[in-house]
């Protein structure tokens, strides 16, 4: 037991820790932040990236959203740079370094290298005095008093507050853009989230069936519409036109049987419920999904200035990738 409650212990004081440290960045985001936010606004090259070690790997995913935030950017590691990868970088680009001490000796024998380029230079690290802070043209602070780690030694709380200020400097950069959800979109088109953004209603009924009855149908009529098409639903529209004026679901046949003594002669007037939850062709799929998940139901009807275009169902959105 005292084994668990230890890992419990250790594990709250970690996140605490490293909370703890990020929060303190924003006593830290001063002019040179600011700056080199306007500095990249105006660069034509990219943004590139580098560090060694952990560093490194924060690079490589601060990296990551820049790009998927309209920044264009690149990944060098510090110690490939220095063994010919240092050509990717063009005096029009704009680097940032990452480095804790900013003292070690990749960064060293790189940053003069960079200079030579012509290329600005911002340091994020957690020693402002460092060599490569002094040599830097903006410095990003990203000091934090001690990592997680109970020895003082792994890279803990110092990788966490570089990708939180790295995540700062990229949102601050979108904004900075006007970076929309449509410009998301673009970048994004295969995933789920990307879908979310752009995957229209239009997209997707019309690979349904569309159930559909006058409000005079015959039983009959009603039970074979939604059987054939096995959606579970069919769409009433008015006797002389394709106004949607209501819905009939297997809910509404079971409700019917509990209702009525006798069934001859209903009509589809007579169960519908009418006034249903509709949608666009226009709207966004997941406009869609939000409604069907707040009112626990299985499918929309979509309609287009009131007239009854089809149905999309729960399934199509689960096939989509959006649930």
């Amino acid at each position: 037991m005292n084994i668990i409650n230890n890992i419990t212990s250790t594990a709250k004081k970690v996140l605490m820790a490293e909370a703890e440290a990020i929060a303190r960045l924003a006593d830290f985001i001063d002019e040179d932040f600011k700056n080199c936010v306007e500095a990249i606004l105006h660069i034509k090259g990219r943004v590139v990236v580098t560090g060694i070690g952990k560093s490194a790997n924060i690079a490589s995913k601060i990296v990551a959203t820049l790009n998927s935030t309209g920044t264009p950017a690149l990944f060098m590691h510090a110690a490939d740079a220095i063994h010919g990868d240092l050509g990717m970088i063009q005096a029009e680009d704009f680097v940032i370094c990452i480095s804790k001490s900013g003292n070690t000796p990749e960064i060293k024998v790189l940053v003069p290298l960079l200079k030579r380029k012509g290329s600005k230079l911002a340091a994020m690290v957690s020693s402002i005095d460092s060599y490569l802070a002094t040599s830097a043209d903006f410095i990003l602070n990203a000091s934090v008093e001690r990592e997680a780690c109970p020895n003082n030694l792994a890279p803990t709380t110092s990788t966490t507050a570089a990708l939180a200020l790295g995540d700062a400097l990229a949102v601050c950069l979108l904004e900075a853009r006007g970076f929309s959800s449509a410009d998301f979109a673009r970048l994004h088109p295969g995933g789920s989230l990307g879908k979310r953004l752009y995957l229209k209603v239009e997209d997707i009924y019309g690979l349904n069936q569309a159930p559909s009855v006058k409000e005079n149908a015959t039983l009959k009529e009603i039970i074979i519409e939604i059987s054939s098409n096995r959606l579970g639903a069919t769409a009433v529209v008015k006797n002389n036109s394709s106004e949607l004026v209501g819905i009939i679901t297997d809910g509404d046949l079971r409700r019917m049987l509990d209702k009525y003594e006798s069934i001859d002669g209903i009509k589809a007037v007579d169960i519908m419920t009418p006034s249903p939850l509709t949608i666009e062709p226009d709207q966004y799929a997941a406009e869609a999904l939000a409604i069907m998940q707040d009112k626990s139901i299985t499918q929309l009807v979509v309609t287009e200035a009131g007239n009854f275009k089809g149905f999309v169902h729960l399934h199509d959105l689960l096939k989509e990738g959006l649930i």
